[in-house]
């Protein structure tokens, strides 16, 4: 006599394919947890998988180095030079020395936004 032998189905959840053993804790007052908890139902996701997502799409502004933030001095300094050069001009009444100068003022004020940014 053969005996039919059946498998038994594993009991429990199934192991998850990714594993997120890492715990990262973050505290809110009362009106900023309210403000994320909010923020995560109008994007149709629970709490952590709205922070989760948050935290790793982000863009953030890095800080400058030392070495930009050298260079951001030295362009104030030239700034401001060309600056007192084009009212040096100004008062003794040299039009096309203000006009250079202050495009070259212009053009240092540009490169200093876009460092700031």
């Amino acid at each position: 006599m053969n005996t039919v032998r059946t498998k038994k189905k594993k009991a429990g959840r199934r192991p998850k394919v990714i594993k997120k053993d890492v715990r990262a804790a973050v505290r809110f007052t009362k009106s900023e947890y309210f403000i994320v908890k909010e923020k995560a139902a109008l994007a149709g996701t629970s709490i952590s998988n709205y922070l989760r997502n948050v935290a790793i799409n982000a863009d953030l502004k890095n800080r400058l180095t030392e070495e930009e933030r050298q260079f951001v001095r030295q362009l104030a300094g030239m700034s401001a030079n060309i600056n007192q050069v084009a009212k040096c001009f100004h008062r003794e009444g040299t039009l096309s020395g203000i006009a250079l100068f202050e495009r070259y003022r212009i053009q240092l004020d540009v490169i200093l936004k876009k460092l700031k940014v």
